[in-house]
């Protein structure tokens, strides 16, 4: 059965009774899990709740109370260490009770029933559980299915081999659906055969497209998954939830149909009100949709993004991810973005699911390859928590994981040719990354050259399907884009003729390595 309503409406005694212009209510340690606050179940001190907008902690009894935000608002309990809200049976986090006494504007795609007057006590029931200093967390960029053969896809390719993870939760990072909203629940029993609570971050193709406005754009969103923004702790580390999607309303009601990456004032003073809770020397780390920083230019300087910056730039250990553009990167923000903190801010692009949205044509199980516009597969980013460290682990799905780069070059190359350019796309390499290449066992090595240009695989791809022309199978894949971990070098002049082993190895920012070789001949 589904978990239903986390609030209990109750009689307060005097010294308690709500005001029309407050919500309150408890948060409480549901020994029994039944979601009901029992009379033997104690409240939880110190624990921060939430209206979007201030943030409290409870009293010693539990008992928290904020100001109704208008008839349209939610509050919410921001998750401590070592404790967890009930889960639904597609594993999505109960932590939320969304005030709307109307409903939701008639839509497309359902938003939220009436909920009808303010109960008299909203409680939050919270449950108990381990959560060492290290632990991993899977992220996804855009699932992004457009159908339900889509989610087959997504299904087969990524979700079976993470049946019995060991992560200890999910995120994916907006753009969950390709504009279908009513696929939402299938998505959500698929990506729950993991077995780990799933947050959800929105993307721009999770809106309500209809809604003449950004405030309603989020209805069918916050309905499944709750608030568009919100907050939780886990282990030592802080992870806050932002919509950086403003929806700019249907042109029908005569807005520009189209959307822009902003936040909007309530949330960044959500984000102001939130962080004096949360410790400085612990980790935060940021999720959203729309990257911060999507290429190596400068960031242009606007209001927003400077209170931001100011924000969380002091702290000494912060990180964000985001996903989008469909391609995956490690960036870095410093002075010439804006950023005034003592070191550049990590921000990691991710890889999509979907790859390059579902497209190219099929393989051996009948998926598209989805070459992602960067050169790198499709797959998903597994995050290794370790006090105030964070360890990013690329996977392609249905690849080993040791699948972490690709050679291209020729396969023949006559004897006594001169140049002849080698890349390596290392899928997880950064500006910190280190790539070198050598011909046979004990061939010299020669250092390779990070080089901002586009994938030629990808591009050789592109040149296949134009060949194809009306015999293409699948939607053929999208324009290529400059890749973040491309590496080049030149072959070693002077090769005798034969077969030989050329070796790649990568070592990452943190040390670790990994090897790729292929075959080349000099005839």
């Amino acid at each position: 059965m589904r978990v239903i309503l986390l609030f209990t409406l109750l009689i307060l005694p005097l010294d308690l009774e709500a005001q029309i212009d407050r919500a309150q209510g408890y948060v409480f340690d549901d020994r029994n899990g039944n979601g009901i606050k029992d009379p033997d179940e104690p409240g939880l001190p110190g624990v921060l709740v939430s209206n979007q907008l201030e943030v409290v902690a409870t009293n010693k009894n539990g008992l928290w109370s904020l100001p109704v935000r208008g008839e349209d608002c939610a509050f919410f309990v921001i998750k401590p260490r070592g404790w967890m809200p009930p889960v639904t049976d597609e594993k999505l986090p109960q932590f939320f009770y969304l005030h709307k006494p109307k409903g939701s504007p008639e839509s497309q795609f359902p938003g939220v029933k009436p909920t009808g007057p303010l109960p008299t006590l909203i409680n939050f029931p919270l449950h108990k559980q381990e959560e060492p200093d290290k632990f991993k967390a899977h992220f996804f960029g855009d699932t992004q299915s457009r159908n339900i053969k889509e989610l087959g896809y997504m299904a087969r390719d990524t979700i079976q081999e993470l049946i019995g993870s060991d992560a200890k939760f999910g995120v994916t990072l907006g753009d969950i659906m390709f504009d279908d909203l009513s696929l939402f629940d299938t998505h959500n029993r698929i990506v729950a055969l993991i077995g780990v609570p799933w947050w959800n971050v929105i993307g721009n193709h999770d809106l309500n497209f209809d809604s003449p406005d950004d405030l309603h754009s989020d209805e069918t969103f916050e309905r499944i998954y709750g608030p568009a923004y919100y907050a939780y702790r886990w282990g030592p580390v802080n992870f806050v939830v932002l919509d950086n999607v403003k929806w700019g309303g249907s042109k029908k009601s005569g807005g520009t149909g189209s959307y822009t990456d902003k936040m909007g004032g309530d949330q960044l003073t959500f984000l102001e009100n939130l962080l004096p809770h949360f410790p400085e020397d612990e980790l935060l780390m940021l999720m959203m949709h729309i990257p911060l920083k999507d290429s190596e230019e400068p960031l242009p300087v606007t209001d927003e993004r400077a209170r931001l910056f100011r924000l969380i730039e002091d702290r000494p250990y912060t990180m964000s991810i985001s996903g989008h553009e469909h391609w995956h990167a490690h960036l870095f923000l410093d002075e010439k973005d804006g950023w005034q903190g003592k070191k550049p801010h990590h921000h990691v692009v991710n890889v999509t699911v979907c790859g390059s949205w579902w497209r190219g044509e099929p393989d051996e199980m009948g998926i598209p390859h989805a070459l992602g516009r960067d050169g790198a597969p499709r797959g998903y980013s597994t995050i290794t928590f370790d006090g105030h460290q964070a360890v990013v682990d690329f996977k392609a799905s249905r690849r080993p994981a040791d699948y972490q780069l690709r050679i291209e070059a020729p396969e023949a190359v006559p004897a006594g040719q001169g140049k002849v350019l080698v890349y390596a796309n290392v899928f997880n390499g950064s500006r910190d990354s280190k790539v070198r290449m050598r011909i046979g066992e004990d061939g010299a090595w020669i250092t390779l050259l990070k080089t901002l240009e586009r994938d030629p695989d990808f591009l050789a791809l592109k040149k296949r399907e134009a060949n194809r022309g009306d015999k293409l199978e699948g939607i053929s894949l999208p324009a290529p884009v400059l890749s973040h971990h491309l590496w080049k070098g030149e072959l070693p002049l002077g090769l005798p003729p034969g077969v030989h082993r050329l070796w790649v190895q990568t070592e990452d920012m943190h040390g670790r390595t990994y090897d790729a070789s292929r075959m080349i001949r000099i005839e």
